[in-house]
Parts: C-alpha cells; sequence; structure tokens
C-alpha cells in the first residue's frame, strides 16, 4: 500500500465493506458508526439509504477531524416491501421462497465526508438483482451451506448465493455487497485521493 495525502476512514463495521474497500490496495481506518437506521416515515427505500450513508459518516467525524470518511448504506426492496437482514434460518427460507422467479432492487448509498471542510459528496448506486425459480430443497440447501443470515435479501452473491441468480443489472456490481468502489473511487479522485 502507498502512502496516500489524506487519511480515510471506513464508518462501518461490515465485513463486506472492509474487504471492498481492501480491494483498492489503499490505507484506511475502520470506525464503528453511531445511526439510528430505522426509515422515516414516507421516505423511499433509496431516500433512506443515502440519509443514513450521510449520518454514518457524520457520526464518526468528532474523532477524525482531518480525514475523508466513508459512508454507506443499502436498503433492499422486492414488490413494494423492505428486504432487512434476516438474522435466522426461518426467515431466510421465507425471504428467499418470496424472491423465487421474482427481482429485488438494491438502493446502495455512498457519502464521502471531507471532514476537515464538512464537504460531502454523495451517490446511491441501483442494483437490480432477478432471482432463478427456487424450490424449497434448494433453498434448504443453500441456507445451510451458506448461512446468509446478515444479508438483506439472503442471496449472498459473493458467495454461493451467486447460484440463486439468474440475472443482475446495475453499473457497479461491487454496489450488491455494499460498497460501489466504481462510485467511490471517482468521488476519492475528487477529493484529492487518487486511488490508482
Amino acid at each position: 500500500m502507498r502512502a496516500q495525502p489524506r487519511r480515510l476512514v471506513l464508518a462501518s463495521t461490515s465485513s463486506y465493506r472492509k474487504e471492498l474497500l481492501g480491494r483498492l490496495g489503499v490505507a484506511f481506518e475502520v470506525a464503528a458508526p453511531h445511526a439510528d437506521e430505522r426509515a422515516l416515515s414516507g421516505e423511499a427505500p433509496a431516500d433512506t439509504a443515502l440519509r443514513l450513508a450521510a449520518l454514518k459518516a457524520q457520526s464518526v467525524r468528532a474523532a477524525h477531524r482531518d480525514a475523508l470518511i466513508i459512508g454507506s448504506d443499502q436498503v433492499a426492496t422486492s414488490a413494494g416491501r423492505i428486504l432487512g437482514k434476516p438474522g435466522d434460518h426461518a426467515t431466510a427460507a421465507r425471504q428467499l421462497r418470496s424472491l423465487s422467479g421474482k427481482s429485488a432492487q438494491f438502493h446502495t448509498a455512498l457519502a464521502l465526508l471531507d471532514a476537515a471542510n464538512g464537504s460531502v459528496q454523495t451517490r446511491v448506486v441501483p442494483c437490480r438483482v432477478h432471482f432463478r425459480t427456487l424450490d424449497d430443497a434448494r433453498i434448504e440447501r443453500y441456507l445451510v451451506r451458506e448461512k446468509p443470515f446478515d444479508c438483506a435479501g439472503s442471496a449472498k452473491a459473493e458467495g454461493l448465493g451467486i447460484a440463486l441468480i439468474a440475472r443482475i443489472e446495475t453499473d457497479d456490481p461491487t454496489s450488491l455487497i455494499g460498497l460501489p468502489l466504481i462510485a467511490l473511487t471517482e468521488m476519492l479522485e475528487r477529493a484529492g485521493f487518487p486511488v490508482v
């Protein structure tokens, strides 16, 4: 990793986001954000994701006054319903049965906060996932092997969940995993932090 002109902080405890940011080969720190992640009444899913991404970045600003801070959030929906992290086997099975042969929209938001001057860049990167027709036996085999209980929609595209997916539509494949790297590298460049 080469030296960078600014400190970079990822305001997230997500191991997936940490792994994705690590792909860029830049030095960064991780800080746990403090944010109420509930949607506001009447708030559109993309707006929720964007608000929470910015809130997460702002929540660690006081401890990282000279840094560029990355906040990210993702809200998944299908048929007008929000798909949360299932948390357990039974809920994951219900999610996947409801998604069988259908699609889900993932709204992944980024906020890059310059803690030194308070300026913030934001973007939402959409991703539509089309699921194969899934029978109960396939769902059970998948859940036993993958245990995707911390993944909205219950299908980890970076793992075995890719076998449940028929097609993905997005400008940035890393957005589905939770940190859109194409958008992020553009934002970092604008902030004077070139990755390459």
